[in-house]
């Protein structure tokens, strides 16, 4: 049995001001909450791409970056990325390393389910195979990262808007973590 996942609320200010569980969180009056993103990378230095899972209720079907997610309560954001590592894609990590640790969006997805998140981006070098979870991944690619960068600039319809939003902002950090 797995424990009910909730977001942190905070104020403009990133302050916290209570919690809410995850799904009822997600409406089209989403409150500012604290997630993350992280983007993957192998030795190779190419980028998981995952598209996630139809049941998603934002987003579904749509590709995105390696893996979100949100922290829970007295739990530090690397611990939640490790976490969440494990559970959508069955991936160790190492290397954890903040790209945009600034980055904060609000987002509508076509159904009307707003996301609004501050939202720290991280890299991370994957160590072993992955092993995706089908409830949260339906399908997902290693990728050469500047063919990335192209195809999120031609087609950014086909994408999260997260993902394309900390591409362009985090373009220059990825590049030197990819080419480690």
């Amino acid at each position: 049995m797995s424990i009910q996942e909730h977001v942190i609320l905070v104020n403009d200010l990133g302050k916290i001001i209570g919690t809410q569980e995850k799904y009822a969180a997600h409406t089209s009056h989403t409150p500012l909450h604290l997630a993350f993103s992280c983007w993957l990378f192998n030795d190779k230095g190419e980028c998981l791409v995952t598209r996630r899972a139809m049941s998603k209720k934002a987003w579904p079907g749509v590709w995105t970056n390696s893996v979100c997610g949100h922290p829970q309560s007295g739990e530090e954001t690397e611990q939640a990325i490790i976490r969440r590592c494990r559970f959508e894609v069955g991936a160790e990590i190492a290397n954890i390393t903040p790209v945009a640790p600034e980055f904060r969006y609000r987002k509508i997805d076509p159904s009307g389910i707003v996301e609004n998140e501050i939202c720290p981006v991280f890299a991370a070098r994957i160590t072993n195979e992955i092993t995706i979870n089908d409830d949260e991944v339906m399908d997902y690619q290693w990728v050469e990262l500047e063919a990335l960068f192209r195809a999120l600039e031609a087609t950014p319809w086909a994408f999260s808007p997260w993902m394309v939003m900390e591409a362009s902002t985090a373009r220059e950090a990825l590049r030197a973590f990819a080419a480690q």
